[in-house]
């Protein structure tokens, strides 16, 4: 019986961890990127720009079993997230139809943005979307276009994704970063390697035979306010000054539910910020 392969579109951060974990269990692994120099050893390179229709000229001839979508936006306004989300989406859907491949199931990469909530509420998969930024209406759109793609679908919203090189809590703190204590601002967060290792999971359940549900959210176990976050870090780092700035608050506060995944037998390697920004600080991953 031959490897289970996969497409992975947008094959970077969170994709090259993918592929990673993917090659460690017999997967044939496809890489799509512009750099694919860049890409872990083991991924078959497809040098390709999702923003350009011209399918690559390494598109993959055989069987595409699995297709994860990934992509992340090169520029960061609503044309921007179009061109990454919605019309890369797009490109690649139409280039496995000239292929004629029809994968077994794709997994869309899509974001906690998608909700709105703004008072501390809990969220699940069934929760109305109520996105309000450009960003939330245009994954909510490239969300139809993965649903409506012809091949049985996921949506994996993720939540703040941490981990090494993104780090941009770490530097405000140490800045002596302020938030709003009351009324708290929850954050959500989920480790670089926890949202490879869902994508990871859901795709050895499907290769499995096992059912999968049409959405799953990507977050710790812990949804926290920022301002405990904030303190936490600030005495594992030992900052003991405060910025002269008024406190920052920034808009949106819900508590996204894992549960969903957990119930199918996922478990986050860092349950909460505290064991993922540990890890960090102390070089473990």
């Amino acid at each position: 019986m031959s490897a289970p392969s996969v497409l992975i579109a947008g094959c970077g951060d969170v994709g090259g961890r993918l592929a990673t974990q993917l090659l460690a269990s017999g997967w044939e692994v496809h890489g799509l990127r512009r750099d694919i120099s860049r890409l872990p050893e083991g991924v078959i390179g497809v040098a390709g720009d999702l923003f350009n229709e011209d399918c690559p000229a390494t598109w993959p001839v055989g069987a595409v079993d699995y297709l994860v979508y990934c992509a992340a936006a090169t520029d960061h306004d609503e044309a921007g997230y179009r061109a990454a989300y919605v019309q890369g989406l797009q490109h690649v859907l139409g280039w496995l139809n000239d292929y004629g491949q029809a994968p077994k199931r794709l997994l869309f990469v899509s974001s906690s943005s998608v909700y709105g909530q703004q008072n501390g509420e809990w969220i699940d998969e069934t929760s109305p979307t109520q996105a309000d930024g450009y960003s939330g209406r245009v994954m909510l759109e490239a969300e139809q276009v993965a649903l409506n793609g012809g091949i049985p679908a996921s949506l994996v919203r993720l939540t703040g994704i941490y981990g090494p090189g993104r780090e941009w809590l770490l530097s405000q703190v140490r800045q002596g970063y302020r938030v709003a204590i009351d009324p708290p601002l929850y954050a959500n967060r989920i480790h670089v390697d926890d949202a490879a290792g869902l994508l990871a999971f859901l795709l050895l359940r499907a290769e499995r035979g096992e059912s999968l549900e049409g959405c799953y959210i990507g977050v710790d176990d812990a949804p926290a306010p920022l301002a405990d976050v904030v303190g936490w870090l600030r005495e594992y780092l030992g900052v003991t000054e405060w910025a002269e700035d008024a406190s920052v608050r920034r808009t949106g506060s819900k508590r996204c539910s894992n549960a969903r995944a957990k119930a199918l037998g996922w478990t986050p390697r860092y349950p909460s910020f505290r064991e993922g920004y540990a890890a960090i600080l102390e070089g473990r991953c």
